[in-house]
């Protein structure tokens, strides 16, 4: 069995005030293996952020079943972490106390916290910033103050929705090239979820292409590619240009459908 298993899921969205029902996801089964970097990659809609959400517990399948290291998730827990594309941070805590709030939520005395905490801020190359608000932030920093909280759980998975969506380009390639840093140092099984096929193939040890909504599996590729890897070798283009081509097949689908509809 794998670590993360998606077997047999469909999620409908009811709409009781048009008394409608939508199928976002359609039967989609899906297994990850420990210490993978899984990218999920597809159109907006297609349901990457519902199956991020199903791993986390946030969503539950309208059938089927997730299971995390061979357990059924039913809700929330400690042993996921995640990480939106927003960091989300108290603006009135400093560095250090965001990275350790669910430590203050437990209980835990200041100084224990910060001593938990700095290891991790550490990792995330934040040292001498513990003291600043989120306010007082880059984008960049935020979102590593983000990274660094999840990984103060020591979670068994982490999860991340577009962490690094709204960042300039620059800072975005040093987050990505921090991110594959982080994942090799401390063995994480990551899935990542990205509009980017650069991204994707940046990051991916396997790269998962979904269809247009209702969301389906269209292709699942291993990207065996050697670190850090280099977008302008033929090797990366090659593949680049191959989900590029499902992309473009399944936008082209997608407004056929429209127009059927329509």
């Amino acid at each position: 069995m794998s670590f993360i298993e998606l077997n047999n899921i469909v999620k409908i969205f009811k709409d009781p005030q048009r008394g409608t029902d939508m199928l976002a996801i359609d039967h989609v089964s899906l297994s990850v293996e420990k210490k993978q970097l899984v990218c999920l990659l597809g159109p907006s809609g297609c349901g990457k952020s519902t199956l991020l959400n199903m791993i986390a517990g946030f969503e539950k399948a309208t059938e089927g079943e997730v299971l995390v290291a061979g357990k059924p998730i039913l809700g929330p827990g400690a042993d996921r972490g995640m990480v939106f594309q927003q960091p989300n941070l108290m603006p009135w805590l400093p560095v250090w106390d965001n990275v350790a709030f669910a430590l203050k939520l437990q209980g835990m005395n200041k100084k224990n916290r910060r001593q938990a905490a700095q290891p991790f801020i550490d990792a995330v190359k934040l040292t001498g910033f513990e003291n600043h608000l989120p306010g007082e932030l880059s984008g960049g920093m935020a979102q590593r103050v983000g990274i660094a909280r999840a990984l103060l759980q020591n979670p068994a998975v982490i999860l991340m929705d577009e962490p690094f969506a709204a960042l300039d380009a620059q800072t975005k390639l040093d987050m990505q090239e921090e991110l594959v840093t982080i994942w090799q140092r401390y063995n994480s099984t990551i899935v990542f979820v990205t509009h980017s096929v650069d991204e994707a193939l940046i990051l991916g040890t396997q790269v998962v292409i979904m269809t247009h909504r209702p969301g389906r599996i269209r292709e699942r590729i291993v990207i065996d590619l050697e670190r850090p890897r280099d977008i302008t070798s033929n090797a990366f283009n090659h593949i680049k240009r191959h989900i590029l081509e499902l992309i473009r097949e399944e936008a082209q689908l997608a407004r056929q459908d429209q127009q059927v509809a329509a």
